[in-house]
């Protein structure tokens, strides 16, 4: 005897929900798709397929001269020693700036569960400098900064200082918040500082989870110490910048190789040390 057949109502009841959805973000999506003249057939025409060949046909093989490589070695270690110090300036300003601004060591909240209006109204101007710090790309305050103080790697530090502190401080904020507050709390209450609450109470339980969203920030700050390199602040950036200019491809895929090898290994720098943490 043959079932009869279940509506697909039945089988699944939020289909229709989620296929109004879908019709409505296609819908969305399609003014922005003409707006951006996206024509992803323009590639594959006759004529533009024959101007990417004869393009890149110049990028083999790669460079691989004792002059060249000696300068992509120190370009290299320009761009990992560019992101390492931006990302140590902005751990100093990261830090103070996310004690500032989270409530998770505001003693009204811990305690009676609602922030006092004074804390909100010290802590909404802390909350502002993050937000104009991490709202301006690095590449615009590295092309700044060159204006300041020359071509060079110092620019670049600089930029990622600048707008990683932002970001830092705002994520250190949420992750103190998003903790459990029971042993602040119980410090607090038993007569202790908000320091020894912060290092005693929250640290312990937040600890990893800021470990591994700074090892990530610094992995990308690795690749935007590239990006920053075609305003001049030096690096594998300003290399690629350079030979792209002189239609140099071999050169471009060195120093591209070379990008992916130090993507990588900063990759397994950070998988490492999350292991180890964990």
């Amino acid at each position: 005897m043959n079932r009869p057949s279940t509506h697909w109502r039945e089988r699944d009841p939020a289909a229709l929900p989620r296929a109004l959805l879908t019709a409505i973000l296609l819908l969305l999506l399609w003014p922005g798709l003409q707006l951006t003249e996206f024509r992803p057939q323009n590639l594959f025409s006759g004529d533009n397929l024959n101007t990417m060949g004869r393009f890149l046909s110049g990028f083999w093989p790669p460079a691989s001269d004792a002059e060249f490589l000696h300068l992509l070695a120190r370009a290299t270690l320009e761009t990992l020693a560019m992101a390492t110090a931006g990302m140590a300036l902005a751990l100093i300003l990261a830090i103070p700036a996310a004690l500032a601004a989270t409530r998770a060591l505001s003693v009204s909240t811990l305690l009676s569960g609602r922030a006092h209006w004074l804390g909100r109204l010290l802590r909404y101007p802390v909350r502002m400098l993050l937000i104009v710090l991490r709202s301006i790309p690095e590449i615009v305050w590295a092309l700044l900064f060159v204006r300041a103080v020359g071509l060079g790697p110092t620019a670049g530090v600089l930029a990622i200082a600048i707008t990683y502190s932002g970001m830092l401080g705002k994520v250190y904020a949420e992750i103190l918040e998003s903790v459990d507050q029971a042993p602040a709390r119980a410090l607090l209450q038993s007569g202790s500082s908000r320091i020894a609450a912060f290092f005693y109470g929250l640290l312990p339980n937040a600890a990893q989870e800021l470990t591994s969203y700074s090892l990530y920030r610094w992995e990308c700050a690795v690749r935007a110490s590239v990006v920053m390199g075609f305003v001049g602040a030096g690096g594998l950036g300003q290399m690629i910048d350079l030979s792209i200019r002189m239609f140099a491809g071999g050169e471009v895929v060195s120093i591209l190789l070379t990008f992916l090898l130090l993507v990588l290994v900063a990759d397994q720098i950070s998988l490492y040390l999350r292991r180890r943490l964990a």
